[in-house]
C-alpha cells in the first residue's frame, strides 16, 4: 500500500523558511506526479505547487515568488522551500500524489490525486 510520509513542519517567524519533505513509500509505479496543497481551518484545501517525474512543475501564483518545489526523483522525495513567510500561511499542508499524467489546467486540484499524505502543520507567528 503507497504511504505518502510528509515533514518537516513546524513554526516559523514572519519572514522565516521552512522546507517541507514528502517521501512516497511503496509506490509501484514508473511515473508520478506529486503536489503540495494546503488548507485552512474550515476550508477547502488548495493547490499550492506540483512536481512530476518527468520534470512539469506548477506553482500556484500566490507561491510563485516565495514556494520552490524540488525532487530527487531517485528518491520518490519531493520539497517545498518556503521563505518569505507571513502569518497567512499558516496551515497544515498535504503532500499528495498520482501516478497518471494531468492535464495542466488540472494539476493543482485536489480530485486529480488518489494518494495522499497525513499532512503537516505550518505555523507562522508575528
Amino acid at each position: 500500500q503507497v504511504e505518502l510520509v510528509a515533514s518537516g513542519g513546524g513554526s516559523a517567524q514572519t519572514g522565516g523558511s521552512l522546507r517541507l519533505v514528502c517521501t512516497a513509500i511503496r509506490y509501484p509505479h514508473s511515473r508520478y506526479t506529486m503536489a503540495w496543497f494546503r488548507q485552512f481551518p474550515g476550508k477547502e484545501r488548495e493547490g499550492v505547487a506540483i512536481i512530476s517525474s518527468d520534470g512539469c512543475i506548477k506553482t500556484a501564483d500566490f507561491a510563485k515568488d516565495r514556494f520552490t518545489i524540488s525532487q530527487d526523483v531517485a528518491k520518490i522525495t519531493i520539497y517545498l522551500q518556503m521563505d518569505s513567510l507571513p502569518p497567512a500561511d499558516t496551515a497544515m499542508y498535504y503532500c499528495a500524489a498520482n501516478s497518471y499524467s494531468i492535464s495542466w489546467p488540472f494539476l493543482l486540484v485536489t480530485s486529480q490525486y488518489h494518494y495522499w499524505g497525513q499532512g503537516t502543520l505550518v505555523t507562522v507567528s508575528s
